[in-house]
């Protein structure tokens, strides 16, 4: 009988963003399968935090400093991971998120929302803030992938698996910057398949539906804890009807790092997300 068990023991797996839910998450469950686990994160305490937990339950893993906007920042941490456990062969790139500077107050623009002091319209948003969100996603996926997958050249079962949103597909209201970064790295991700396919290293993305984070907690639930009506409108159309769970991912992660099941699968983008980008509205 054919064994498809994951087999990932002795090798190097980096996360960035591994200080927030999902992809502590994703360090708690490839720190599992036996792989060390770099977890690196703008947080440092945040990284190591988590990175103690999964030591606590006998995994192997350590936390880093990095800022995936700066080169040096992301060597520093690469030289010392290197140290530690070897070469990277796995890279998830989970850094991301938006910022309400590239948010604007309403989902359609009415006369006068230019003119009105407490409403940003799409021509108050801020350029630096645009940037942020935009670089923050894309660049922050870009240089940590020209950082990282120089270690896998030349080696067999290594893959990236970076982290796109259902907002690549059909844009959401009110977060331009974050849906057109995220449209970005979905086709940054087909790119990559493309450039690294004769170097056996597969890239693919899986694109989340509505998961509550700490990120998008203020747009989805009031102060009292009740819903927003944003999260009305985005469980009315998600047919599962309800948000989904950061373990709920795992399944996804699991398949695409696993060689035996998925090594003919590169350049995927693959939606989690309840049935929304099935659902028509009636």
């Amino acid at each position: 009988m054919k064994d498809y068990t994951l087999d990932i023991k002795n090798k190097v797996v980096v996360i960035t963003g591994a200080g927030g839910v999902l992809c502590g998450e994703f360090a708690h469950l490839i720190a599992g399968c036996g792989a060390k686990v770099a977890l690196l994160d703008l947080n440092e305490e945040a990284a190591k935090s988590k990175a103690a937990e999964i030591e606590k339950e006998g995994g192997i893993a350590k936390g880093y400093a990095a800022n995936v906007l700066e080169k040096e920042s992301l060597k520093t941490a690469h030289e010392e991971i290197i140290k530690d456990f070897g070469k990277c062969d796995i890279l998830i790139n989970g850094a991301g998120g938006n910022n309400p500077r590239a948010t604007t107050s309403s989902e359609y623009f009415e006369i006068g929302d230019d003119e009105k002091e407490d409403v940003i319209s799409f021509f108050d948003l801020d350029q630096k803030g645009v940037e942020f969100v935009f670089n923050l996603n894309f660049i922050g996926t870009l240089l940590p992938t020209q950082e990282f997958a120089k270690d896998m050249i030349g080696k067999e079962g290594c893959s990236i698996i970076n982290i796109s949103s259902m907002n690549a597909f059909t844009p959401l209201t009110k977060i331009p910057a974050y849906s057109g970064a995220k449209a970005a790295i979905s086709n940054f991700t087909q790119w990559l398949a493309v450039h690294f396919s004769k170097q056996n290293i597969r890239v693919n993305a899986i694109a989340p539906g509505f998961f509550s984070t700490a990120q998008n907690r203020a747009l989805l639930f009031n102060d009292d804890g009740t819903p927003t009506a944003r999260t009305e409108k985005i469980l009315a159309a998600t047919p599962m009807g309800r948000f989904g769970e950061p373990e709920e991912l795992n399944g996804t992660i699991l398949y695409l790092l696993n060689e035996k099941m998925s090594g003919f699968v590169t350049g995927t983008i693959i939606p989690i997300d309840g049935g929304f980008s099935a659902y028509s509205g009636v």
